[in-house]
């Protein structure tokens, strides 16, 4: 693949960072993972202005020029001879001593990576797929929220955890905070529906904020939801009409097998896509479709 690396479209091969970025030392860093429909960047605004804001809070001098990442996507798509594709912007802190800093950065690194999209199984969409709780916790988040920083350790462990269930093929991982809450998924932000009424954990669980999660609180108050942000047991999931899990990506999933630690399952909507979490990808992807 061709990406993007400060100001140049390489080949992925010719790609590299100073062993003295101190995103590569200390994680200091943060990315945005985002699809094209139609060749068009789904909800690029919030994304660019997460980053941005992230950045400030980092002390990264970095903001982008009006229309540059919009170019930067279009130039990408074409370099790889691609239609619609998976794109992560990342930016570094940057090369700066060896030790922790005394100020801003002012020389960040941009890096946008570029992968094509695998074609939408629509099985998944109606069928779902498994949940499996974790006992990895949720860390705490860097600052107030969670940044989507390039510290990912917690993630990758919990993924870790994940492949030691043998019966949770395919399953996404639901992490927990350390009080025992509902948090979030590896890649993904959770959803619940009881008696009509939309559940999502709050953000002091120490969860990403995610943009889709975002998105998709909009649209069911757009429909008419009831909406909810709080503190859940696994038993509240347990006991759910209907469960789907949210990313930028996947859009939104829904979740028809829950697992608990030992293996027992528990089917949701008896294994099918609920009616408001159909209506709700319904909604979804009408929004695409005015993208393209």
């Amino acid at each position: 693949m061709n990406i993007y690396v400060n100001g140049s479209i390489i080949t992925e091969e010719k790609a590299v960072v100073s062993v003295y970025d101190h995103g590569f030392l200390y994680g200091i860093g943060l990315f945005e993972t985002f699809r094209t429909y139609g060749g068009q960047p789904f909800l690029l605004r919030e994304h660019q202005e997460r980053l941005i804001a992230g950045c400030e809070q980092l002390g990264i001098d970095y903001r982008p020029e009006a229309g540059e990442w919009e170019g930067l996507v279009k130039a990408l798509l074409e370099a790889n001879g691609l239609t619609d594709a998976y794109f992560r912007f990342t930016v570094t802190a940057g090369e700066d001593l060896l030790g922790l800093p005394v100020g801003d950065y002012g020389k960040p690194q941009m890096i946008v990576y570029v992968k094509g999209l695998p074609s939408r199984d629509e099985e998944l969409y109606r069928k779902g797929k498994p949940l499996q709780l974790l006992a990895t916790p949720r860390n705490t988040p860097e600052g107030n929220v969670r940044f989507k920083s390039l510290h990912y350790m917690n993630n990758i462990l919990a993924k870790r955890e994940l492949r030691q269930y043998a019966w949770a093929t395919g399953a996404e991982g639901l992490q927990t905070d350390r009080n025992g809450f509902l948090a979030e998924g590896i890649v993904s932000n959770l959803f619940f529906i009881k008696n009509d009424r939309l559940h999502t954990p709050s953000l002091d669980t120490g969860i990403l904020p995610g943009i889709t999660r975002a998105f998709v609180m909009e649209l069911a108050k757009k429909c008419g939801m009831e909406l909810e942000e709080g503190h859940y047991r696994w038993d509240d999931l347990r006991m759910a009409d209907e469960v789907f899990i949210t990313n930028s990506i996947q859009e939104m999933v829904p979740i028809t097998t829950l697992y608990d630690l030992s293996g027992n399952s528990y089917r949701v909507n008896e294994g099918m896509a609920g009616q408001l979490t159909s209506k709700l990808i319904l909604l979804y992807g009408n929004h695409t479709i005015t993208r393209k």
